[in-house]
């Protein structure tokens, strides 16, 4: 009898360690909101686990009905349609988003601005831009831009634009915003990991199934085999802007698709942004802030802000960072 407990300690020992070696990661990659989105997932069972990944694809899917300017049945295609005329009672969900995108505008001075849609008609980053707009259409573009004239009534729950013409748009938020909440629902799921990667703005949880914390490269924009450095990844996210995707060029000018909601013209100095923060959503809007602050103001922003950090690559491929960031060299 004295050596049952010793036994059936053993015995369950050897039982923990088998369950725990039984982890695998799951991966699917998928177009959603008009961009490429890998999920991984860390589960116990491979079935499960891509069930669990259909859910998050399901509520992304959700989130771009919400979100989408161009859905004629979403909630924001009926904003921007009745700009100018009535204010329009939306979801608490999406009332709250535009709520904190309003928020990040303040703290930026406006270089965040889900305002900034109307300039789109004159600056077209598809190939089908044939002239370099003149500077009274610029500043036509901007006249319906600004975030103070997002109107909400939080009693009723109401988003108002104030002019007729004005446009509100979730590109420089949505899909970090999209990854928090399938996140959510994964972890909600007791999913024990994974990172959900959109385009970009990435957000993770737990660690790899080998127990290993999870690593993202700073790649060098200009030659993304090169990478600056590793970071380790905990419970956290990130998101970077660049300028080297989408752009045009005129007179031998490259003009970046980053552009500043203040002045109507393409943002220079920066090739990328990388934002580090606890949330994706965050760290989307504030990767685009920083772009068109500059790399100063950016920074100093960044270092005011407890829990967030960044990492600027500017226009003469220098790494400049926040007071936060260690690097771990390659």
């Amino acid at each position: 009898m004295k050596k049952t407990l010793p036994l059936i300690l053993f015995f369950f020992l050897i039982n923990l360690t088998a369950q725990e070696r039984r982890y695998v990661t799951v991966h699917k990659t998928t177009k959603l909101m008009g961009s490429r989105f890998d999920i991984t997932v860390v589960v116990l069972d491979e079935e499960i686990g891509y069930i669990n990944i259909n859910e998050a694809v399901s509520e992304i899917t959700r989130i771009e009905k919400m979100i989408s300017s161009w859905d004629e049945e979403s909630e924001t295609f009926l904003i921007n349609k009745n700009a100018g005329i009535s204010p329009v009672k939306v979801s608490l969900e999406l009332f709250k988003l535009i709520e904190r995108a309003k928020k990040i505008s303040e703290i930026t001075d406006g270089a965040f601005d889900i305002s900034y849609a109307s300039m789109d008609e004159i600056w077209r980053f598809d190939g089908t831009m044939k002239y370099f707009p003149t500077h009274k259409e610029v500043a036509k573009s901007i006249a319906k831009v600004g975030h103070q004239n997002i109107i909400l009534n939080e009693k009723e729950t109401t988003v108002f634009l104030k002019h007729k013409g004005m446009k509100i748009a979730f590109g420089a938020i949505g899909k970090g915003y999209a990854a928090d909440k399938a996140k959510e629902l994964l972890i909600s799921k007791q999913v024990k990991a994974g990172i959900i990667n959109a385009s970009g703005d990435l957000t993770t949880w737990g660690t790899k199934a080998t127990g290993e914390k999870w690593l993202i490269g700073i790649a060098n924009p200009l030659s993304t085999e090169k990478i600056f450095s590793w970071l380790p990844i905990v419970e956290s996210s990130v998101a970077t802007s660049g300028n080297y995707e989408k752009f045009v060029t005129f007179k031998n000018e490259k003009y970046s698709h980053i552009l500043d909601p203040r002045t109507g013209y393409p943002s220079k100095g920066i090739i990328s942004v990388s934002i580090f923060s606890k949330r994706a959503e965050l760290c989307d809007a504030l990767a685009t802030a920083v772009f068109i602050m500059g790399r100063d103001a950016g920074i100093s922003m960044i270092n005011q802000l407890n829990g967030t950090d960044v990492i600027v690559v500017d226009s003469d491929n220098k790494l400049h960072k926040s007071s936060g960031v260690m690097f771990n060299n390659y």
